[in-house]
């Protein structure tokens, strides 16, 4: 046998992840000298709290231990107190298992709430990461589509139940939302929660973007968990909230006991999270207020400023965000992947620079529907996106000549 007839079917279908699959390209061209702006990712730019830092900076542990497979109890405390002070003050530590970041949160959500071939609903667009997930465990994504002309807010219930069927064990979305920066409003929360009791389903919010959103507010399913205890998971990460995502942490929380149950024997077989991720990310107890209002604020202005700029070049059509630091947005060209390519191999501007997108039909079940498509991760400072800006305009105009 040779080594591809020894792979398995599941790891021969996982699909490659649409936020990285063109780095290759990236690399190369670094590799060449050419500056590249990565809008491609949401790897904040943003400093991480000094409180944060400074547990590293003043470790003093000699031996790196194990943390327990739930969860280091400082972290655990720290986050109990985070969600009280959201006012959610139900929450206890025996609802929480640490996850290694949110995506193995996720996977055990999938694993958990669905068997082989059974179904979870998911609004398209949705995270690309979900599709990786879902061929691991062996779990059927139902895409239910939402649309870029209403800024991908959810359609009416009738569209939503017309997906579910006999094997429908959950439904799944991100608040706001990656890619879409949708923020749902409490009307559309609802809507699931009703959904949920009325077909017995689990429902899954995945909300890493609490904080950011810039109108409305956030409606976060533990507003919800009490109504529906026995279906509501909530997914969450310390990531995006104060620029930590390379401590890997994560929460599973549950007012299910039984899920919990079950779940911490998937938490002990992987034995733990990190021990020095978790210490660090439980001094979010200790960061000021002021630290999350003016990533908050800043992120708004990248917001406005990039929105602006994509009005004024032609054939660009992007809904307003609400939320999160990303935004979908339709290219005048035939094929947006191609496009992202061009910028990366081709394309250079005067000063040697270039830019890396998302393609966005990796953010749909049928690639097709996102083909002229690109999510775009405003992670950059003001100055970088306005360079970004002409690049892109630049590179429109240059890549279309050529297919004349």
């Amino acid at each position: 046998k040779n080594l591809s007839t020894m792979l398995s079917e599941r790891l021969e279908q996982l699909p490659i992840s649409s936020i990285r699959k063109l780095l290759p390209h990236a690399t190369s061209a670094k590799a060449q000298g050419v500056k590249v702006f990565h809008l491609n990712i949401g790897d904040p730019d943003i400093p991480t709290p000094v409180e944060m830092i400074d547990v590293l900076r003043n470790w003093e542990n000699p031996v790196i231990r194990y943390a327990p497979s739930r969860g280091d109890p400082g972290f655990l405390d720290a986050t109990k107190d985070y969600y009280h002070s959201l006012g959610h003050t139900f929450v206890e530590e025996t609802d929480m298992i640490v996850s290694v970041g949110g995506s193995e949160a996720l996977q055990w959500t999938m694993f958990g709430v669905a068997n082989p071939g059974e179904e979870i609903i998911v609004f398209e667009p949705y995270y690309s990461n979900y599709n990786s997930i879902a061929v691991a465990t062996g779990v059927t994504l139902v895409p239910v589509e939402t649309t870029i002309e209403t800024g991908f807010h959810l359609p009416s219930r009738e569209a939503i139940l017309a997906k579910i069927g006999p094997k429908t064990r959950a439904i799944l979305y991100t608040n706001p939302g990656n890619p879409t920066g949708t923020n749902y409003t409490k009307d559309e929360i609802e809507l699931l929660v009703s959904i949920a009791k009325e077909k017995k389903l689990f429902l899954v919010s995945d909300e890493p973007y609490r904080e950011y959103v810039f109108d409305g507010e956030q409606v976060s399913l533990l507003s919800y968990m009490k109504e529906i205890p026995e279906y509501a998971i909530l997914l969450d990460t310390v990531s995006k909230r104060w620029a930590l995502c390379g401590a890997r942490i994560g929460i599973f929380l549950s007012l299910n006991k039984s899920l919990i149950a079950a779940t911490m024997r998937l938490a002990m077989a992987r034995l733990s999270a990190g021990l020095i991720d978790q210490s660090v990310a439980a001094a979010l107890c200790k960061v000021p207020k002021s630290y999350l209002e003016g990533v908050v604020q800043e992120y708004k202005q990248r917001r406005d400023l990039l929105h602006e700029g994509l009005k004024e070049i032609p054939g660009i059509f992007a809904p307003k965000p609400e939320g999160a630091f990303y935004m979908m947005v339709s290219l005048p060209v035939d094929n947006a992947e191609t496009f992202a390519k061009f910028l990366l191999e081709t394309y250079r501007n005067d000063k040697n620079e270039t830019l890396m997108l998302a393609p966005g039909g990796g953010f749909y079940a049928n690639e097709e529907k996102g083909i002229n498509q690109v999510r775009i991760a405003y992670i950059l400072n003001q100055d970088d996106l306005r360079s970004c800006l002409q690049i892109l305009r630049d590179g429109l105009a240059q890549y279309n000549a050529l297919k004349q």
